[in-house]
Protein backbone atom coordinates (compact mmCIF):
# COMPACT_ATOMS: atom_id res chain seq x y z
CA UNK A 1 0.00 0.00 0.00
CA UNK A 2 2.79 2.35 0.82
CA UNK A 3 4.48 1.64 -2.51
CA UNK A 4 1.21 2.32 -4.34
CA UNK A 5 0.75 5.58 -2.49
CA UNK A 6 4.31 6.60 -3.33
CA UNK A 7 3.76 5.82 -7.01
CA UNK A 8 0.57 7.83 -7.03
CA UNK A 9 2.33 10.73 -5.38
CA UNK A 10 5.16 10.63 -7.93
CA UNK A 11 2.66 10.43 -10.76
CA UNK A 12 0.77 13.41 -9.40
CA UNK A 13 4.00 15.41 -9.07
CA UNK A 14 4.97 14.54 -12.66
CA UNK A 15 1.59 15.67 -13.92
CA UNK A 16 2.09 19.02 -12.18
CA UNK A 17 5.40 19.61 -13.98
CA UNK A 18 4.95 22.88 -15.89
CA UNK A 19 8.40 22.89 -17.50
CA UNK A 20 8.52 21.13 -20.89
CA UNK A 21 11.20 18.50 -21.37
CA UNK A 22 12.47 18.36 -24.96
CA UNK A 23 14.54 15.31 -25.96
CA UNK A 24 18.07 16.06 -27.03
CA UNK A 25 17.45 14.48 -30.43
CA UNK A 26 14.85 17.18 -31.13
CA UNK A 27 17.26 20.03 -30.36
CA UNK A 28 19.24 21.44 -33.28
CA UNK A 29 22.39 23.44 -32.57
CA UNK A 30 23.60 26.20 -34.85
CA UNK A 31 26.44 28.71 -35.01
CA UNK A 32 24.04 31.67 -34.81
CA UNK A 33 22.32 30.20 -31.75
CA UNK A 34 25.68 29.68 -30.04
CA UNK A 35 26.71 33.26 -30.78
CA UNK A 36 23.47 34.63 -29.34
CA UNK A 37 23.89 32.40 -26.28
CA UNK A 38 27.38 33.74 -25.64
CA UNK A 39 26.14 37.32 -25.96
CA UNK A 40 23.22 36.60 -23.62
CA UNK A 41 25.41 34.93 -20.96
CA UNK A 42 27.93 37.79 -21.13
CA UNK A 43 25.16 40.39 -20.71
CA UNK A 44 23.73 38.43 -17.77
CA UNK A 45 27.13 38.32 -16.06
CA UNK A 46 27.86 42.04 -16.57
CA UNK A 47 24.42 43.27 -15.48
CA UNK A 48 24.35 40.94 -12.47
CA UNK A 49 27.76 42.25 -11.41
CA UNK A 50 26.60 45.87 -11.73
CA UNK A 51 23.39 45.08 -9.88
CA UNK A 52 25.45 43.80 -6.96
CA UNK A 53 27.12 47.21 -6.65
CA UNK A 54 23.67 48.83 -6.72
CA UNK A 55 22.65 46.50 -3.89
CA UNK A 56 25.69 47.51 -1.84
CA UNK A 57 25.01 51.23 -2.27
CA UNK A 58 22.83 53.22 0.14
CA UNK A 59 20.90 56.47 -0.16
CA UNK A 60 19.60 59.11 2.23
CA UNK A 61 15.89 59.44 2.91
CA UNK A 62 14.48 62.77 4.09
CA UNK A 63 11.31 63.01 6.17
CA UNK A 64 9.69 66.13 7.65
CA UNK A 65 7.61 66.55 10.77
CA UNK A 66 6.78 69.16 13.41
CA UNK A 67 9.40 69.63 16.11
CA UNK A 68 7.62 69.11 19.45
CA UNK A 69 10.70 69.40 21.66
CA UNK A 70 10.78 72.90 23.14
CA UNK A 71 12.09 72.15 26.63
CA UNK A 72 15.57 70.93 25.74
CA UNK A 73 18.61 73.15 25.40
CA UNK A 74 20.29 74.11 22.14
CA UNK A 75 24.04 73.71 21.96
CA UNK A 76 26.08 76.25 19.97
CA UNK A 77 29.58 75.19 18.91
CA UNK A 78 31.84 78.15 18.19
CA UNK A 79 35.36 78.59 16.83
CA UNK A 80 35.90 82.18 15.62
CA UNK A 81 39.08 84.22 15.31
CA UNK A 82 38.72 88.03 15.56
CA UNK A 83 41.52 90.43 14.60
CA UNK A 84 41.48 92.16 18.02
CA UNK A 85 43.13 91.45 21.32
CA UNK A 86 41.22 89.28 23.78
CA UNK A 87 41.02 91.99 26.47
CA UNK A 88 39.14 94.29 24.09
CA UNK A 89 36.23 92.04 23.05
CA UNK A 90 33.51 89.96 24.66
CA UNK A 91 31.08 87.32 23.40
CA UNK A 92 27.72 86.31 24.83
CA UNK A 93 24.15 85.35 23.88
CA UNK A 94 20.94 87.26 24.46
CA UNK A 95 17.77 85.35 23.62
CA UNK A 96 14.31 86.58 22.69
CA UNK A 97 13.19 86.67 26.32
CA UNK A 98 16.02 89.10 27.14
CA UNK A 99 17.76 86.28 29.01
CA UNK A 100 21.52 86.61 29.00
CA UNK A 101 23.38 83.31 28.73
CA UNK A 102 26.66 83.04 30.58
CA UNK A 103 29.64 82.48 28.32
CA UNK A 104 31.51 80.24 30.74
CA UNK A 105 31.94 77.56 28.07
CA UNK A 106 33.91 79.88 25.79
CA UNK A 107 37.67 80.19 25.87
CA UNK A 108 39.67 83.23 24.76
CA UNK A 109 43.04 82.36 23.24
CA UNK A 110 45.53 84.94 21.92
CA UNK A 111 46.68 83.99 18.42
CA UNK A 112 48.00 85.55 15.27
CA UNK A 113 45.35 86.36 12.66
CA UNK A 114 47.60 85.28 9.79
CA UNK A 115 47.51 81.54 9.14
CA UNK A 116 50.50 79.27 8.84
CA UNK A 117 51.18 77.55 5.48
CA UNK A 118 49.52 74.30 6.63
CA UNK A 119 46.52 76.18 7.99
CA UNK A 120 46.18 78.07 4.70
CA UNK A 121 46.08 74.78 2.80
CA UNK A 122 43.31 73.49 5.07
CA UNK A 123 41.41 76.77 4.81
CA UNK A 124 41.55 76.74 0.99
CA UNK A 125 40.43 73.10 0.98
CA UNK A 126 37.48 73.98 3.19
CA UNK A 127 36.48 76.85 0.89
CA UNK A 128 36.66 74.54 -2.12
CA UNK A 129 34.40 72.00 -0.38
CA UNK A 130 31.90 74.74 0.44
CA UNK A 131 31.90 75.86 -3.19
CA UNK A 132 31.20 72.34 -4.44
CA UNK A 133 28.46 71.86 -1.84
CA UNK A 134 26.59 74.86 -3.27
CA UNK A 135 26.71 73.32 -6.76
CA UNK A 136 26.42 69.58 -6.08
CA UNK A 137 23.91 69.03 -3.31
CA UNK A 138 24.40 65.26 -3.39
CA UNK A 139 27.78 65.78 -1.69
CA UNK A 140 25.87 66.54 1.52
CA UNK A 141 24.54 62.96 1.49
CA UNK A 142 28.11 61.68 1.17
CA UNK A 143 29.17 63.81 4.15
CA UNK A 144 26.28 62.42 6.21
CA UNK A 145 27.29 58.85 5.31
CA UNK A 146 30.95 59.31 6.25
CA UNK A 147 30.27 61.18 9.51
CA UNK A 148 31.34 59.27 12.60
CA UNK A 149 30.22 59.94 16.14
CA UNK A 150 32.92 60.72 18.64
CA UNK A 151 34.84 63.50 20.27
CA UNK A 152 35.86 66.21 17.78
CA UNK A 153 39.58 66.54 17.10
CA UNK A 154 41.45 69.10 19.10
CA UNK A 155 41.98 72.25 17.03
CA UNK A 156 45.27 73.57 18.26
CA UNK A 157 47.02 76.61 16.87
CA UNK A 158 50.75 76.98 16.67
CA UNK A 159 51.78 80.06 18.64
CA UNK A 160 54.89 81.91 17.52
CA UNK A 161 56.29 83.88 20.45
CA UNK A 162 58.50 85.95 18.17
CA UNK A 163 55.50 87.68 16.56
CA UNK A 164 52.92 89.86 18.26
CA UNK A 165 49.62 88.10 18.88
CA UNK A 166 47.17 90.55 17.32
CA UNK A 167 44.03 88.38 17.31
CA UNK A 168 41.79 86.41 19.65
CA UNK A 169 40.41 82.95 19.07
CA UNK A 170 37.04 82.36 20.75
CA UNK A 171 36.15 78.69 20.87
CA UNK A 172 33.96 76.39 22.93
CA UNK A 173 30.23 75.77 23.25
CA UNK A 174 27.18 77.31 24.88
CA UNK A 175 23.78 75.92 25.89
CA UNK A 176 20.86 78.23 25.17
CA UNK A 177 17.07 77.97 25.18
CA UNK A 178 15.35 76.79 21.99
CA UNK A 179 14.10 80.25 21.13
CA UNK A 180 15.36 82.96 18.84
CA UNK A 181 18.46 84.74 20.07
CA UNK A 182 21.48 86.83 19.22
CA UNK A 183 25.05 85.64 19.63
CA UNK A 184 27.35 88.61 19.27
CA UNK A 185 30.97 89.62 19.65
CA UNK A 186 31.52 93.28 20.29
CA UNK A 187 33.85 95.69 22.05
CA UNK A 188 34.28 95.29 25.80
CA UNK A 189 33.35 92.60 28.28
CA UNK A 190 29.69 92.08 29.11
CA UNK A 191 28.51 93.32 32.48
CA UNK A 192 25.26 92.55 34.32
CA UNK A 193 22.74 95.35 34.06
CA UNK A 194 19.30 95.51 35.71
CA UNK A 195 17.71 97.13 32.67
CA UNK A 196 19.19 94.96 29.97
CA UNK A 197 22.47 94.09 28.39
CA UNK A 198 25.66 96.18 28.25
CA UNK A 199 29.35 95.95 27.34
CA UNK A 200 32.09 97.93 29.01
CA UNK A 201 33.73 99.60 26.01
CA UNK A 202 34.72 102.99 27.37
CA UNK A 203 38.35 102.02 27.90
CA UNK A 204 38.87 100.84 24.31
CA UNK A 205 39.92 103.41 21.72
CA UNK A 206 38.15 103.49 18.37
CA UNK A 207 41.44 103.21 16.52
CA UNK A 208 41.94 99.66 17.82
CA UNK A 209 38.58 98.46 16.46
CA UNK A 210 39.01 95.74 13.83
CA UNK A 211 36.29 93.15 13.49
CA UNK A 212 37.88 91.27 10.63
CA UNK A 213 37.19 87.66 11.49
CA UNK A 214 37.40 84.10 10.32
CA UNK A 215 34.79 81.46 11.21
CA UNK A 216 36.56 78.13 11.44
CA UNK A 217 33.49 76.35 12.76
CA UNK A 218 29.94 77.25 13.75
CA UNK A 219 27.31 74.59 14.31
CA UNK A 220 24.24 73.93 16.39
CA UNK A 221 23.41 70.78 18.27
CA UNK A 222 25.69 67.84 18.78
CA UNK A 223 29.12 68.40 17.26
CA UNK A 224 29.75 65.59 14.75
CA UNK A 225 33.25 65.27 13.28
CA UNK A 226 33.19 65.28 9.49
CA UNK A 227 30.01 67.33 9.08
CA UNK A 228 30.73 70.70 7.44
CA UNK A 229 28.39 73.54 8.34
CA UNK A 230 27.37 76.46 6.17
CA UNK A 231 29.62 79.14 7.68
CA UNK A 232 32.72 76.98 8.14
CA UNK A 233 35.66 78.65 6.43
CA UNK A 234 34.02 82.09 6.10
CA UNK A 235 36.52 84.96 6.29
CA UNK A 236 35.67 88.68 6.36
CA UNK A 237 38.34 91.37 6.27
CA UNK A 238 37.71 95.10 6.61
CA UNK A 239 39.97 98.12 6.69
CA UNK A 240 37.50 100.34 8.55
CA UNK A 241 37.47 100.51 12.31
CA UNK A 242 33.70 100.85 12.86
CA UNK A 243 32.15 97.97 10.97
CA UNK A 244 29.15 95.74 11.62
CA UNK A 245 28.85 92.16 10.35
CA UNK A 246 25.42 90.56 10.58
CA UNK A 247 24.44 86.93 10.00
CA UNK A 248 20.77 86.03 9.95
CA UNK A 249 20.59 82.28 10.59
CA UNK A 250 17.59 79.97 10.27
CA UNK A 251 18.16 76.71 12.17
CA UNK A 252 16.43 73.47 11.16
CA UNK A 253 16.52 70.64 13.74
CA UNK A 254 17.84 67.46 12.15
CA UNK A 255 17.87 63.88 13.38
CA UNK A 256 20.66 62.00 11.64
CA UNK A 257 20.46 58.21 11.59
CA UNK A 258 23.04 56.37 9.48
CA UNK A 259 24.90 53.06 9.81
CA UNK A 260 27.78 54.90 11.51
CA UNK A 261 26.14 57.59 13.61
CA UNK A 262 22.83 58.47 15.25
CA UNK A 263 22.71 62.02 16.59
CA UNK A 264 20.54 65.12 17.01
CA UNK A 265 22.16 67.88 15.02
CA UNK A 266 20.98 70.99 13.19
CA UNK A 267 21.32 72.42 9.71
CA UNK A 268 21.03 76.11 8.98
CA UNK A 269 20.85 78.66 6.19
CA UNK A 270 22.46 82.10 6.37
CA UNK A 271 21.82 85.57 5.00
CA UNK A 272 24.81 87.91 5.37
CA UNK A 273 24.98 91.65 5.65
CA UNK A 274 27.75 94.09 6.48
CA UNK A 275 28.03 97.85 6.62
CA UNK A 276 30.21 100.59 8.00
CA UNK A 277 29.01 102.50 11.06
CA UNK A 278 28.88 106.21 10.32
CA UNK A 279 26.49 108.23 12.47
CA UNK A 280 27.02 111.38 10.43
CA UNK A 281 25.82 109.59 7.28
CA UNK A 282 22.85 108.02 9.06
CA UNK A 283 24.32 104.50 9.39
CA UNK A 284 23.75 103.84 13.08
CA UNK A 285 24.56 100.75 15.07
CA UNK A 286 27.26 99.07 17.09
CA UNK A 287 30.49 97.71 15.70
CA UNK A 288 30.84 93.99 16.05
CA UNK A 289 29.80 90.56 14.81
CA UNK A 290 26.12 89.71 15.29
CA UNK A 291 24.61 86.30 14.60
CA UNK A 292 20.85 86.43 14.95
CA UNK A 293 19.39 82.94 14.86
CA UNK A 294 15.85 81.63 14.71
CA UNK A 295 14.69 78.01 15.04
CA UNK A 296 12.33 76.46 12.53
CA UNK A 297 9.25 74.62 13.75
CA UNK A 298 9.87 71.77 11.28
CA UNK A 299 12.27 68.92 11.94
CA UNK A 300 14.09 66.88 9.30
CA UNK A 301 14.77 63.18 9.76
CA UNK A 302 17.68 61.96 7.65
CA UNK A 303 18.07 58.17 7.55
CA UNK A 304 20.31 55.93 5.49
CA UNK A 305 18.37 53.37 3.45
CA UNK A 306 19.51 50.08 1.94
CA UNK A 307 17.95 47.80 -0.68
CA UNK A 308 16.37 44.68 0.92
CA UNK A 309 17.76 41.28 0.01
CA UNK A 310 14.46 40.03 -1.42
CA UNK A 311 14.28 43.01 -3.76
CA UNK A 312 17.83 42.36 -4.95
CA UNK A 313 16.96 38.72 -5.71
CA UNK A 314 13.81 39.75 -7.60
CA UNK A 315 15.76 42.24 -9.71
CA UNK A 316 18.42 39.61 -10.35
CA UNK A 317 15.82 37.09 -11.54
CA UNK A 318 14.30 39.78 -13.75
CA UNK A 319 17.69 40.46 -15.35
CA UNK A 320 18.43 36.79 -16.07
CA UNK A 321 14.93 35.90 -17.26
CA UNK A 322 14.48 39.09 -19.25
CA UNK A 323 17.75 38.74 -21.14
CA UNK A 324 17.13 35.04 -21.82
CA UNK A 325 13.65 35.68 -23.19
CA UNK A 326 14.60 38.79 -25.16
CA UNK A 327 17.61 37.21 -26.86
CA UNK A 328 15.51 34.15 -27.77
CA UNK A 329 12.85 36.34 -29.35
CA UNK A 330 15.44 38.37 -31.26
CA UNK A 331 17.13 35.22 -32.51
CA UNK A 332 13.82 33.80 -33.75
CA UNK A 333 12.92 37.08 -35.44
CA UNK A 334 16.29 37.27 -37.17
CA UNK A 335 15.90 33.68 -38.37
CA UNK A 336 12.42 34.46 -39.67
CA UNK A 337 13.63 37.50 -41.62
CA UNK A 338 16.53 35.52 -43.07
CA UNK A 339 14.12 32.83 -44.27
CA UNK A 340 11.81 35.43 -45.81
CA UNK A 341 14.68 37.15 -47.64
CA UNK A 342 16.08 33.87 -48.94
CA UNK A 343 12.66 32.65 -50.20
CA UNK A 344 11.73 36.02 -51.74
CA UNK A 345 14.90 36.52 -53.74
CA UNK A 346 15.59 32.79 -54.37
CA UNK A 347 18.92 33.07 -52.65
CA UNK A 348 20.90 29.88 -52.12
CA UNK A 349 18.75 27.76 -54.53
CA UNK A 350 20.40 25.89 -57.50
CA UNK A 351 19.43 27.27 -60.91
CA UNK A 352 20.48 25.47 -64.20
CA UNK A 353 22.29 27.62 -66.73
CA UNK A 354 20.57 28.42 -70.04
CA UNK A 355 22.62 26.93 -72.91
CA UNK A 356 22.95 28.37 -76.42
CA UNK A 357 20.87 26.28 -79.01
CA UNK A 358 23.51 26.72 -81.72
CA UNK A 359 26.18 25.25 -79.53
CA UNK A 360 23.90 22.38 -78.59
CA UNK A 361 23.28 21.55 -82.32
CA UNK A 362 26.99 21.57 -83.11
CA UNK A 363 27.63 19.28 -80.24
CA UNK A 364 25.03 16.81 -81.50
CA UNK A 365 26.56 16.75 -85.03
CA UNK A 366 30.02 15.89 -83.79
CA UNK A 367 28.65 13.14 -81.63
CA UNK A 368 29.31 9.46 -82.68
CA UNK A 369 26.50 7.65 -84.61
CA UNK A 370 24.45 5.29 -82.58
CA UNK A 371 25.18 1.57 -82.87
CA UNK A 372 22.64 -0.53 -84.82
CA UNK A 373 21.39 -3.75 -83.41
CA UNK A 374 20.38 -6.68 -85.66
CA UNK A 375 17.82 -9.14 -84.62
CA UNK A 376 18.55 -12.67 -85.63
CA UNK A 377 16.14 -15.45 -85.49
CA UNK A 378 17.36 -18.58 -83.99
CA UNK A 379 17.76 -21.54 -86.37
CA UNK A 380 15.23 -24.05 -85.71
Amino acid sequence: MRRLSKKKALTLVRELDAFPKVPESYVESSASGGTVSLIAFSAMAVLSFLEFFVYRDTWMKYEYEVDKDFSSKLRINIDITVAMRCQYIGADVLDLAETMVASDGLKYEPVNFELSPQQKIWHMTLLHIQERLRVEHSLQDLIFKTAMKGSPPAQSRSVDSSTSLNACRIHGHLYVNKVAGNFHITVGKSIPHPRGHAHLAALVSHDSFNFSHRIDHLSFGEDIPGVISTLDGTEKVTTESNHMFQYFITIVPTKLNTYKVAADTHQYSVTERERAINHAAGSHGISGIFMKYDISSLMVKVSEQHMPLWKFLVRLCGIVGGIFSTTGMLHNMMGFFVDVVCCRFQMGIYKPLKEDPVKMQQANEHAAPPAHTHLTQPIS
